[in-house]
């Protein structure tokens, strides 16, 4: 089985040469590292430094950047695993993804039950991720469950089951729920699994994210247009729409220091009044 990496990086440069590196350390070795960078400065120091990487460039926004890495890779792999630029796996992450996709056959996406997940905490440093994982050998309680989607930071996909598939470029720069709409997508041709078998620990960077104001208007706009595609579950659509825009609104009279809750919040009521308006274009905050 042919396992390959893909990696869409922003802003992060320092991260991701850390992410890569460390990526050398798995049990089982992936057949093929692909990162995908918008300009020189995403992928500085990395050129040059290893045959088994392969270091492109696309256009910018993460749903451009992964098909990018997709159309790389072709046939030339059997599973493709999408990971964050600043997502660290345990040691044993491939080695348990291909034992799962080898056995399980039905199986056509994977994503892993996390130890820490520092986008809805406080960001976790590289060192703190390594030592938790590979010193004290962390893991999360035993769990394996049938989903309707996967986790961008970390998903494994058969990539014959894929076939036709690719990321919705209108979903533009972050690419809010990217993840939702392919895997969704994906889940209509066999089983979708989140498994504690898979982890690891997702830094949550906050550097190289999009504006505040950006973001907020994603959060509605990017539903919304999900919900008229088809793409999510109605009830889960709706329900994190309203818990975002609530979160923000609650939020934004003590923000986080490192996360702009205000601009968020006018960025949702911003989408608000476009979908009342039926503007549904979620490439709207490339304007904003």
């Amino acid at each position: 089985m042919r396992i390959h990496v893909a990696i869409a990086t922003t802003g992060r440069p320092a991260i991701v040469r850390q992410v890569v590196d460390h990526l050398s350390l798995q049990e089982r070795r992936a057949d093929g590292i692909v990162v995908v960078g918008a300009s020189r400065e995403d992928i500085a120091g990395l050129e040059g430094e290893d045959d088994a990487v392969d270091i492109l460039l696309s256009d910018r926004g993460l749903c451009k950047q992964r098909n990018t890495a997709l159309r790389h890779i072709g046939n030339s792999s059997d599973v493709v695993v999408f990971i964050d630029d600043d997502f660290v796996p345990a040691r044993d992450f491939l080695r348990r993804i291909e034992t799962l996709f080898r056995y399980r056959p039905e199986v056509v996406g994977a994503t892993g039950v996390l130890v820490a997940d520092g986008a809805h905490t406080s960001p976790i440093g590289f060192e703190e991720a390594v030592h938790r994982l590979d010193v004290l050998g962390e893991r999360p309680p035993s769990r394996l469950a049938e989903c309707q989607s996967l986790y961008g930071c970390n998903m494994a996909i058969r990539l014959s089951a894929a076939e036709g598939l690719k990321f919705d470029e209108r979903l533009p720069l972050y690419g809010w729920q990217e993840d939702v709409d392919f895997t969704y997508q994906l889940g209509w041709r066999g089983t979708l699994v989140k498994t504690s078998e898979l982890t690891g620990i997702h830094m949550g960077s906050r550097s190289g994210k999009t504006s505040g104001l950006r973001l907020g208007y994603s959060q509605v706009a990017n539903i919304a247009y999900l919900l008229r595609k088809g793409t999510i579950r109605g009830s889960t659509g709706r329900t994190l729409m309203m818990r975002n825009i609530t979160a923000n609104a609650v939020r934004s009279l003590w923000p986080e220091k490192d996360i702009d809750r205000r601009g968020r919040l006018a960025g949702n009521f911003i989408a608000a009044r476009d979908v009342l308006r039926g503007r549904i274009d979620p490439e709207r905050i490339e304007a904003l």
